[in-house]
């Protein structure tokens, strides 16, 4: 480490650079009631993903009207966000899209000031450091579920290099994040791809309906075009294409049981181990042994997530056994609403037996064959991506601790990107 670099804490830099530390609105300021479907998002501790960002997917809202009246919890550029409570290691960099938001109930905000010793996203990298988190652990309070408090981040240590330092390591790591979200973007417009075939064939029928006023289906070969009937059936769901008689979704879905697994209990391995809110740790074995879909039971209710290798999911989740293609099971349970089949007050819990009695049209297997030559090829996709995005992000955690202690040169870092963007 070179005699620039400066031992420190996060509460002095904010302190340095007239910024702050500070506890997110109580629950008597916020109330499950004040949320709304459209609106200002609030961060909760369950948006603050594992990579330093933040995820919208079920984020909480409120009016305008609240957001002002909260006006000092709101984020600003180059805020970090962290977890008060649970898994105290989370923490993620506000982005330019993301500034006027809300900082939620269970969350501390780091305001760092006017960046003149240290970069915010320099700090940020520092803050998802495995030392750090571990400190973090370490000093975390509370017997049954870890709390962080504003003394305890204001006391974690940070070695700081000079500034020009931090912006150029801030650039080759976040060449590697800049790669991560183009293909997490890509694999969005993929799936987005196969979500709105499905719609078009499985719901909107839009084959049958161009049939029926003799046109020819868009986007389908004659062949293709052929599996669909040309007239629709009155039925349970309304009017569905003639001879798809809608059928129960445990005639060809079983919700399987996950197993409990205690993290004492885990061993080291590379079997992701999945809770409702997605992968929550690694283990040595595995419960399941081939792709399957997990479904949310309990916390995060009908969440989905499709995983082709061997996995292993936890007493909160459901797994898909099944004999139809996957790629339509997913969009078949995508399209169930099944995050609105809470029927639990305490925590909230998916019946599994009410999902069962859902119906959906009973297309023809000829059409859900046709439909899975497609999907399939576009779900290839979303895997190569989601591998490369492997590579990247185990290159980054690498090169972040020797980056940031200075153990690695610069030249020799940008090297090791290069490699793995190209990969």
């Amino acid at each position: 480490m070179s005699s620039e670099w400066i031992e420190t804490t996060l509460g002095d830099i904010c302190k340095r650079q007239h910024g702050s530390i500070q506890t997110g609105p109580f629950g008597s300021q916020l109330h499950a009631s004040d949320y709304v479907p459209q609106g200002i998002p609030v961060v909760m501790p369950a948006n603050i993903g594992t990579d330093g960002g933040i995820s919208e997917d079920g984020i909480a809202r409120i009016t305008q009207a609240d957001n002002e009246r909260l006006a000092q919890h709101q984020l600003k550029l180059g805020d970090v966000v962290f977890s008060r409570r649970g898994d105290v290691t989370r923490n993620a960099l506000v982005e330019p899209h993301q500034v006027g938001w809300l900082c939620g109930t269970g969350c501390l905000k780091v305001r760092l000031g006017d960046e003149s010793i240290a970069n915010a996203k320099f700090i940020s990298y520092c803050l998802r450091l495995p030392e750090t988190k571990d400190w973090l652990i370490r000093h975390a309070v509370g017997a049954t579920m870890p709390n962080l408090n504003t003394s305890i981040l204001s006391a974690v240590p940070v070695f700081l290099p000079p500034l020009k330092v931090q912006k150029e390591i801030t650039e080759v790591l976040g060449s590697i994040d800049d790669r991560i979200t183009l293909l997490r973007a890509s694999n969005t417009t993929l799936e987005a791809v196969a979500q709105a075939l499905f719609k078009s064939w499985f719901v909107d029928f839009d084959p049958v309906h161009a049939k029926q006023q003799g046109r020819a289906p868009e986007g389908m070969d004659a062949q293709t075009a052929a599996l669909f009937p040309d007239a629709f059936e009155e039925s349970e769901l309304g009017m569905v294409p003639k001879g798809w008689s809608p059928v129960r979704l445990d005639s060809f879905v079983e919700l399987a049981y996950g197993k409990a697994l205690k993290a004492e209990a885990r061993i080291a391995g590379d079997v992701p181990v999945y809770g409702s809110g997605g992968i929550t740790g690694w283990h040595n074995a595995a419960l399941v042994n081939q792709p399957s879909i997990i479904v949310g039971r309990k916390g995060t209710v009908g969440s989905l997530y499709w995983e082709n290798r061997p996995f292993f999911p936890i007493d909160t989740v459901f797994y898909v056994k099944t004999e139809k293609p996957l790629t339509y099971v997913f969009q078949v349970l995508k399209s169930l609403g099944l995050s609105d089949m809470n029927t639990d007050a305490a925590v909230p819990g998916l019946n599994r037996e009410n999902a069962y009695r859902l119906l959906v049209a009973g297309a023809s297997e000829e059409v859900i064959k046709a439909f899975d030559s497609i999907a399939s090829d576009l779900r290839m996709s979303v895997a190569q991506n989601l591998r490369q995005i492997e590579t990247l992000e185990s290159t980054r955690d690498t090169l972040l601790p020797r980056l940031i202690s200075g153990q690695l040169r610069l030249p020799e870092a940008q090297a090791l990107v290069e490699d793995a963007v190209d990969a």
